[in-house]
């Protein structure tokens, strides 16, 4: 494959740092105190779950998230920080590919009337598949350096 400046193996490192920075910003920019101490994160998404179209999504969200609104706040903020920590060092690449797709899924089924929202999780999910298949954890990370995967 021919590219200009960088090797192809090269950009797709660039392709899953720059993801991982993604990731690393949105728990970045969260309100910790706001979803820890008050709730405020577990409780949006419970708005937002109340109100959608397909009960699987309503009925999931109450059996899964609302008896353990506290854990699941600090599942999904801290795995926020290590899927952008893990992208951006290559450790553990693929598990956190995995991991960032499956998260951004689940956004985008329960923001799936906010177009905003699903235009930045389509693109990580979109980005997260092609670094995962073209094994963006060969050049620039922490898995090539040791051997893994």
């Amino acid at each position: 494959m021919q590219t200009v400046w960088l090797t192809g193996a090269e950009w797709l490192a660039v392709l899953r740092i720059g993801l991982g920075l993604w990731w690393l910003e949105s728990w970045r920019h969260k309100d910790r105190k706001g979803w820890f101490e008050r709730g405020t994160g577990i409780a949006w998404a419970a708005d937002v779950a109340a109100k959608h179209r397909w009960e699987p999504v309503r009925s999931g969200f109450d059996t899964v998230v609302a008896p353990r609104p506290k854990v699941v706040a600090y599942v999904v903020v801290y795995a926020e920080l290590a899927l952008g920590l893990g992208l951006i060092t290559g450790f553990l690449t693929p598990i956190a590919l995995v991991g960032g797709l499956l998260l951004n899924l689940l956004y985008l089924v329960l923001m799936i009337h906010d177009w905003a929202e699903q235009g930045q999780n389509a693109m990580m999910a979109l980005i997260s598949l092609v670094a995962l298949f073209a094994m963006s954890w060969q050049t620039w990370s922490l898995d090539s350096a040791i051997g893994l995967f």
